[in-house]
């Protein structure tokens, strides 16, 4: 990798390194973003998958025996107040179990079309570490190539357009060697880490908006008080789904009786 030239102090050069300080900065602020947001994410998913598994399950099950008592009270109440209330209850158990199971069921191979490859193709060709001209550019061509690795994995073409429009825009329009196009070139690349970043804040204030999001932190403040709140859950849940199973049973013995 060619080494940095090293400036003689004249206000333009003088201009340019405190661009390049901020410009690393910024960028440094950008890793911390992006290592934050994905242990957040990491988190969340692993959280939300013991949830699923130790109480979505549990909502599934009883949401089903609560839609199959509504299904007979039609077979013994017979009217259109009952058959709504069973049509609800039906669509309610059937969210709950896509909740509960649809994951596994969800879960495909991509297959990336070919506009998608030659994007991300062109992407690499401009943001590959190894292209780098020093090494906070490298640090930094790093983040952006896991960026664009997880765009293409999950079929992001806007991503992959918008990190290959930031790096046309930098370069296309700052080519020459002069210090005002150094000049130019930095202050874009802060511009673009800035909004990122801003990008990047707006995520994780929305992820840790949604209910997973509470419900782990809750755990979180349970677990400080040495209580597991999803062993907890679970215990009440299974209570209700075996009275669920009761009230289930006495309507079966109703319609029994009424020989239906």
């Amino acid at each position: 990798m060619p080494s940095e030239i090293i400036l003689q102090q004249t206000p333009d050069n003088a201009a340019l390194l405190n661009k390049r300080e901020q410009l690393a900065a910024v960028r440094n602020r950008l890793t911390e973003r992006e290592a934050e947001l994905a242990q957040l994410r990491a988190q969340l998913k692993a959280f939300e998958s013991r949830y699923l598994r130790q109480v979505g399950i549990l909502y599934a099950d009883l949401d089903d025996i609560e839609a199959r008592i509504a299904e007979r009270e039609v077979d013994l109440y017979d009217s259109e107040s009952a058959r709504n209330r069973a049509e609800e209850a039906r669509q309610r158990a059937q969210e709950t179990h896509d909740a509960a199971f649809g994951e596994a069921h969800t879960a495909e191979v991509f297959e990336a079309p070919p506009s998608l490859k030659s994007l991300f193709r062109e992407v690499a060709r401009r943001i590959h570490p190894d292209f780098a001209r020093d090494s906070a550019e490298q640090k930094y061509f790093t983040l952006l190539m896991a960026r664009a690795n997880q765009a293409y994995s999950r079929g992001d073409i806007d991503m992959l357009q918008r990190l290959l429009d930031d790096q046309i825009e930098i370069h296309g329009k700052a080519a020459s060697d002069d210090a005002a196009a150094e000049h130019l070139r930095l202050s874009r690349q802060i511009q673009h880490a800035e909004r990122d970043i801003a990008i990047l804040d707006a995520e994780q204030h929305s992820l840790l908006a949604s209910e997973i999001a509470q419900l782990f932190l809750e755990a979180e403040a349970a677990e400080r008080e040495h209580r597991d709140l999803l062993t907890e859950l679970a215990t009440s849940l299974r209570e209700q789904v075996a009275e669920a199973q009761h009230r289930f049973e006495m309507v079966e013995r109703q319609i029994g009786a009424h020989g239906r």
